[in-house]
């Protein structure tokens, strides 16, 4: 069955784990019957300082203004299952955590965890204040879950790409998704 998320990009820093998301997202496609998208102000301004261009939605990805709140995935009857923040401001973790909704992405955040839905929070930053971690533990107390952009080393990247996929493809696991990547225990090709 193909599926319906959203992917939420907010003004933290790390845009290159939401570019290679829309990356991987384009690559199973066949799984996804629709991708809604939705930039936060300042994560357009990032995007576009850290990866040197402005953002440029493709098939199968659909944009939303932030307070569009007339959006599908705005309401509790969308078909809407899973929604992606990624990165994840701590000003929008904040937000969700404490139930204010006062833009289309934490909108979208508070309809998942009252619908029992897959919500996945990427926070990238670092280090967590006392206020992130409750925040953070009042999310995955609601049904969300806490995905930091913490890459891991046991697939030996080779380059920041490498490192970063990582992440992304973590991301996409907790999704349901099925992703042809390394799983701990296998074999590494090596380069002769």
């Amino acid at each position: 069955m193909k599926r319906n998320i959203v992917v939420a990009v907010t003004g933290a820093s790390g845009a290159i784990y939401a570019s290679m998301l829309f990356n991987k997202l384009r690559k199973i496609k066949n799984q996804l019957n629709e991708v809604a998208i939705v930039f936060s102000t300042n994560a357009k301004d990032i995007w576009k300082y850290e990866l040197k261009d402005a953002f440029e939605p493709v098939f199968p990805f659909r944009v939303y203004e932030k307070d569009d709140f007339y959006a599908p995935f705005a309401s509790g009857s969308s078909t809407f299952d899973t929604l992606i923040i990624c990165p994840c401001s701590m000003g929008t973790l904040g937000r969700i955590a404490n139930g204010i909704s006062d833009d289309l992405i934490t909108r979208a955040a508070d309809v998942m965890l009252k619908e029992r839905r897959k919500l996945i929070v990427v926070p990238r930053e670092t280090p967590f204040s006392l206020i992130h971690i409750e925040n953070m533990k009042t999310i995955t107390l609601a049904g969300g879950i806490i995905c930091p952009a913490i890459p891991s080393f046991y697939s030996k990247p080779e380059t920041l790409e490498q490192a970063v996929e990582t992440v992304v493809e973590r991301i996409l696991a907790l999704g349901g998704f099925e992703l042809d990547s390394y799983r701990w225990g296998e074999e590494i090709e090596t380069k002769d």
